[in-house]
């Protein structure tokens, strides 16, 4: 690694993520004039030289009142990022090509307001860490004295598994803008990026199946009569006039048709089955699809993935659990 880059990592403390909370102590913290803070230094130096060739007394007091301004801002701008306490809170998993969220606390255990605290993500322009970086989105945050504030920093996702949160930069010129005081965290925090959905993908594989309980597709057999909801009935054979009569909130229960002597179309969402022509991403990106396609029409699904097998069933648990294996598959 060159010697530029292990600098950066010791200085920078470009290391492994940082879990639980972090304190900006003062090593953490760096300050150096701005831009403005340059221009301010060298007008205060053309003023002492005027002062001197001059022999101006008021000169020099003015001089070195402005010097001392530029002193206590020198101060208050250390002081507005100093001990400042960092932690990481949720990130609700996305669709790969979506921004993933994630929420940053900021607690200020100090008796002074802090204010126009800039907080954004670093990329790394390189894949090895230590890399030349470029900040992804800056946004202003304010934390009152002993209270706290949240922000929401956004990032792409480039890739589906866990992603873990970029650096983070933290960056004050507060008061003045003559000097810029920043400091850089790694939460230990990722986010789960599920595949990307595929657009245009074929029909759900609807497979005819006849089952036990003699329940078959509505319109195709013969009406039997009604029985209790089961979880993970269609919604299309629910018994509307009936359920109407019922009170449900007062303890009455859903029923659902039941048909005779038919068969149902079952429906198994089998990654062996999709065509070997495909590559892995886009595999799974149908079975994605599907699985939300599924659910968008309440028709129950199971569901097979490597080691992963899951009868047929509809809801919440069911979509989490399908996209959650198939944001982790690694083929083998």
């Amino acid at each position: 690694m060159p010697v530029r880059d292990l600098i950066d990592k010791w200085l920078f403390r470009l290391g492994d993520p940082e879990p639980g909370e972090i304190v900006l102590n003062q090593r953490r913290v760096f300050i150096l004039p701005s831009k403005a803070g340059l221009g301010f230094g060298a007008l205060l130096t053309v003023m002492f030289i005027g002062s001197i060739n001059y022999n101006l007394s008021l000169g020099f007091g003015l001089t070195f009142l402005i010097a001392a301004c530029a002193v206590v801002d020198m101060h208050l701008t250390f002081r507005n990022l100093a001990y400042l306490t960092l932690s990481a809170g949720r990130a609700a998993p996305v669709f790969l090509g979506e921004d993933v969220q994630f929420e940053m606390h900021f607690i200020n255990r100090r008796q002074h307001d802090r204010f126009a605290i800039w907080v954004g993500f670093m990329s790394s322009d390189g894949s090895a860490e230590g890399k030349r970086t470029a900040t992804l989105r800056f946004q202003p945050i304010d934390v009152a004295a002993m209270s706290s504030a949240t922000a929401v920093l956004s990032a792409p996702s480039v890739q589906r598994g866990w992603q873990p949160a970029p650096r983070v930069r933290l960056t004050t010129q507060f008061p003045l803008g003559l000097l810029r005081a920043w400091s850089y965290w790694r939460p230990q925090v990722s986010a789960l990026v599920y595949p990307r959905p595929e657009t245009d993908a074929p029909p759900l594989p609807m497979v005819a199946a006849a089952r036990s309980d003699g329940a078959g597709s509505a319109g195709n057999d013969d009406f039997a009569g009604i029985r209790a909801y089961r979880p993970g009935d269609s919604l299309r054979h629910l018994a509307w006039r009936q359920i109407a009569r019922i009170d449900v909130e007062s303890g009455g229960a859903l029923v659902t048709k039941q048909f005779e002597g038919g068969s149902a179309s079952d429906l198994m969402l089998d990654f062996d089955r999709l065509p070997r022509s495909l590559d892995l991403e886009t595999r799974l990106s149908r079975l994605t699809q599907w699985v939300l396609e599924a659910e968008g029409r309440a028709l129950p699904y199971g569901f097979r993935l490597g080691g992963t097998r899951l009868e047929a069933a509809l809801g919440p648990a069911q979509q989490q659990a399908c996209l959650r294996a198939l944001a982790l598959y690694e083929s083998t």
